[in-house]
């Protein structure tokens, strides 16, 4: 019951990031809610109403059924107007700075709350009107129901309004920069809050049984806890060889066991890894420097070439990239002391290589934007706590950062200004 409990939570983490899944929980609950209006009209709660407050009440079956019509057709075009918004913000950041960023902007649980509740007011107006019957010459009105329908729909403009704002402001790329940063400095310091900072003592597993994925897709959630109830219940050790967020094609080794183990228990253990076809920062944090990396890379194409955006992404990098340092490159899963699972995490050196080899690109020509990378590896270095391997690895980069700039840029004026912050920032090895 706990493992079919964790995989229902990891597969509705994944339902709830479709931009289509809050506004099909609100259209289904204004359709309840429609129905339990009426209810309570026949229940008399309209009388109630008309006895004590008669003005709020609309007594014409006519004038009833007009206004709800003018609120559905009005409220129609604004939800497809708001539906167009969301599409140009997408095309929007596909365009200017990278199709990476669509999977985030699409779970935006604001927008989805916001057409979730057009859809509300819509169903329940729809079905309120087919309440109100002719009678003979009179119209049975559901007063409070339509009063409701009136009260929603100036809800409704309220957070149209809302909206607008929110997607002037979503398509900014300040903004963009900044959000993936909090949702990547979140998951980050999650990660180095939970890791041990002892010597951990795990088994060498080269000589363990492989097994292979039945999926294809990106390795996005494991649900660790269900992976250590089976390491304790059968007395094994569990290594989990792709890296998390990376692409896992069927039939390549997911992970390896410390001893051989039937179907069934191979089969329970795939049950745990959920693959998508789509990446979020909240889940992979790697995908946030490289979200942010594509941003300057873009940023500093001959076709956009703006170096301010360049250069925000950069401070983003740097602060991302020291909070990287705290964390050890490889991972394990714990529980009362004891090792069960230990996970591959891309190393510190790879993560700041592919970061660097695409920046160097677009880069390495224009002296404002060396300048700023030779300062964010002194930052970093600055910040480097008893960890040698981590500083070579700063400077190894340096060093081919500037080969590159020296070979592009030909102006002895910049070029010593790179070797006078060089030797200001001792960043040299060679």
């Amino acid at each position: 019951m706990k493992q079919l409990y964790n995989r229902t939570l990891s597969f509705f983490n994944v339902l709830e990031s479709k931009i289509a899944f809050y506004p099909t929980l609100l259209a289904f609950a204004g359709f309840n809610f429609a129905f339990f209006m009426l209810y309570l009209e026949n229940r008399g709660i309209s009388k109630f109403l008309l006895e004590h407050l008669p003005p709020l009440v609309i007594e014409n079956g006519d004038t009833a059924m007009t206004i709800l019509s003018s609120l559905i057709s009005g409220l129609i075009s604004m939800m497809v107007f708001s539906f167009s918004m969301v599409m140009l913000l997408l095309s929007n950041a596909s365009s200017n700075f990278t199709p990476r960023l669509l999977p985030g902007l699409i779970s935006d649980k604001r927008h989805q709350i916001i057409l979730g509740i057009f859809l509300f007011t819509i169903l329940y107006c729809i079905f309120v009107l087919f309440a109100i019957q002719p009678t003979g010459d009179e119209y049975q009105l559901p007063g409070v129901a339509v009063l409701l329908g009136i009260l929603q729909t100036v809800i409704c403009f309220y957070f149209f309004i809302y909206f607008i704002h929110n997607i002037s402001q979503s398509i900014q790329i300040s903004n963009i920069l900044q959000n993936i940063y909090k949702v990547a400095k979140d998951r980050l310091q999650e990660l180095v809050d939970k890791q041990k900072f002892k010597e951990v003592e795990f088994p060498e597993t080269e000589n363990w049984t492989s097994y292979h994925s039945e999926k294809s897709g990106y390795l996005q959630n494991i649900s660790f806890t269900n992976l250590v109830d089976i390491c304790v219940e059968h007395d094994v050790k569990i290594h989990i060889l792709p890296v998390k967020g990376k692409f896992v094609l069927s039939g390549i080794p997911l992970f390896k066991v410390s001893k051989e183990v039937d179907e069934k228990i191979v089969k329970l253990i795939l049950s745990n890894f959920n693959f998508s076809r789509e990446e979020l920062v909240a889940d992979n944090y790697t995908l946030a420097f490289k979200q942010i990396t594509e941003i300057i890379v873009k940023a500093m194409s001959p076709g956009i070439n703006d170096p301010g955006t360049a250069i925000n992404g950069i401070d983003y990098l740097t602060e991302l990239l020291a909070l990287r340092m705290q964390k050890r490159d490889t991972s394990y899963i714990f529980r009362d002391e004891e090792t069960y699972v230990k996970l591959n995490t891309i190393d510190f050196e790879d993560l700041l290589y592919n970061i660097m080899a695409s920046i160097r690109t677009y880069c390495k020509h224009d002296i404002t934007l060396v300048q700023k990378l030779l300062l964010m590896f002194y930052c970093l270095e600055k910040q480097v706590k008893n960890n040698n391997e981590y500083s070579e690895c700063l400077r190894k980069e340096a060093q081919n950062l500037l080969v590159d700039a020296r070979s592009s840029i030909e102006n002895e004026v910049d070029i010593n200004t790179i070797t006078n912050l060089v030797k200001r920032f001792n960043l040299q090895t060679t």
